[in-house]
């Protein structure tokens, strides 16, 4: 009980600090800005941009391109062998090793100025979540991290790790009595077994706060039900606050809510390698898109590109200034991690901009515009929300991919690739539905249809478990691994019928 009343008090400071900068916006990205130029210019990337030249934003668009991983890798590659002052003064103190598509793995920096970025946003989620709420009970009970491994690659000049691993080694000591699973649980490498332990361990606890990415804690609540017979509410009737990231809630929460048997807070995060972006700071009582604060004040400075322009030749270039509500953005960062206007690969919308919030709205390489319908991931999640809401259908993973090449005869279409927990009644009806919303949201996709280039999309039945044994098939079982909700061809999709 002493320390739920010590973090109200601390939640309330916190909070105030937080909508300081938060009311200033401009003031604090522009200190940010200058902040990092001043300490990067006699790095080696500083001189080779002419950071000391640059004086004002539209100086830095003019010297410093967009550049994506493969861009910055020749400097990456300098700072693996020991390098210092090349991205950011000094040397990281450790790589962040993410999977990477086109590129392999990558090897994000993690400094000793942008480390506190990580731990110190998802601590302050959590007190702005007490302070409004006035809920702090879960600071006495157990909390569960479903994480990568914490194991640290120490063998190379940069100490190497998963990012979630890295932080697992800065959660506070207040915390680490309250925290599970073990260590050396958390260092199971294979997921499911891995999983299969947490389940274990945790099945006699007092669970308060349960985190990670919906997907696999979806999988982790099945296997504690599978195991006692009981909803997850029951097994742990002090369960009020889930915390998750890395994918929209949304598609997941009727399933979810199943599985825990009551409705349960929650609250969003985006966190990434390249930085911590943003956290949900109000609980959703009105069913808007609220969104989450856009962290301004960490060492990261934001610039944005309409996501429908990026591929042009000169496509337009902002800062949070010029940023309007309901456009599609890719966000691109400058850190005091050494990233110098990186494209992060997300896509952005704004909800507000007094503060300013966001929605993660997808990627931008995860997208179909297969016939120039420019489908979002947000849309796509959202259909499928619309149709299902108020009914007992209950939905497991899903994908979206064009069949660009039907059999002879038929006009080209959207093909849903789900996973249903429980299907609804007639399928073709569903589609129609999915569809309709579909339209309504993209005129694109609308004009394709009423035009006859496509015809209404189609869904596919996913067996039980199959997303599952393809993640498991291509190496990226759990921890924050994701599907991609919409690919521009068919090499997902092609790999999930052979399941």
């Amino acid at each position: 009980m002493i320390k739920s009343f010590f973090a109200k008090i601390y939640a309330k400071i916190i909070s105030n600090k937080v909508y300081q900068w938060a009311n200033n916006p401009i003031e604090t990205q522009e200190v940010v800005f200058k902040n990092l130029i001043a300490q990067a210019q006699n790095t080696v990337f500083g001189k080779d941009h002419e950071f000391a030249l640059i004086k004002s934003y539209n100086d830095f668009k003019t010297k410093v391109p967009i550049r994506d991983y493969e861009s910055l890798k020749p400097y990456i590659e300098r700072v693996k062998t020991g390098e210092s002052d090349v991205l950011w003064k000094g040397k990281p103190i450790y790589f962040a090793k993410t999977s990477g598509t086109t590129s392999g793995a990558k090897y994000i920096p993690l400094t000793k100025e942008s480390m506190p970025n990580h731990i110190d946003a998802a601590k302050e989620a959590l007190l702005l979540y007490i302070n409004e709420t006035g809920n702090a009970d879960f600071v006495n009970g157990k909390m569960i991290f479903l994480q990568g491994s914490p194991i640290i690659d120490d063998s190379e000049v940069i100490k190497t790790g998963r990012l979630s691993g890295i932080v697992a080694h800065y959660v506070p000591n207040y915390l680490q009595k309250n925290r599970m699973p073990s260590w050396d649980t958390n260092c199971i490498d294979d997921w499911e077994t891995k999983v299969n332990a947490i389940v274990d361990e945790t099945i006699v606890g007092d669970m308060h706060l349960i985190s990670g990415i919906p997907s696999w804690v979806q999988m982790y609540f099945e296997k504690l039900i599978e195991k006692t017979g009981k909803k997850v509410s029951e097994i742990f009737p002090n369960f009020n606050l889930f915390v998750y990231g890395g994918v929209n809630y949304e598609p997941y929460r009727q399933n979810m809510e199943n599985l825990i048997g009551k409705k349960v807070d929650s609250i969003e995060l985006f966190p990434a390698s390249e930085g911590f972006f943003a956290y949900q700071d109000k609980q959703n009582k009105t069913n808007k898109k609220l969104g989450m604060l856009l962290l301004l004040n960490s060492g990261i400075f934001y610039e944005f590109i309409p996501a429908d322009e990026f591929f042009d030749e000169n496509p337009t270039r902002i800062d949070i200034s010029d940023v309007e509500l309901g456009v599609n953005y890719v966000m691109i960062i400058s850190t005091n991690a050494g990233l110098w206007a990186y494209n992060v690969g997300d896509t952005v919308e704004f909800t507000s901009l007094k503060p300013y919030r966001i929605i993660v709205t997808g990627r931008i390489k995860h997208f179909i515009s297969a016939f120039g319908e420019h489908v979002i991931a947000k849309e796509v999640e959202e259909a499928l929300q619309e149709v299902i809401v108020g009914t007992n259908i209950k939905i497991n993973e899903f994908t979206v991919a064009p069949q660009v090449n039907p059999p002879e005869g038929e006009l080209p279409y959207h093909e849903w690739f789900i996973e249903f927990e429980k299907e609804p009644n007639n399928l073709i009806d569903f589609a129609n539905k999915i569809d309709s919303s579909m339209q309504k949201q993209n005129s694109y996709y609308f004009d394709l249809l009423e035009g006859n280039i496509l015809q209404t999309l189609k869904i596919s039945k996913v067996v039980n478990k199959g997303f599952h044994n393809y993640m498991k098939s291509v190496g990226k079982l759990g921890g924050q691994n994701k599907i991609p909700r919409l690919s521009n061809d068919r090499k997902i999709v092609d790999e999930l019928k052979l399941q």
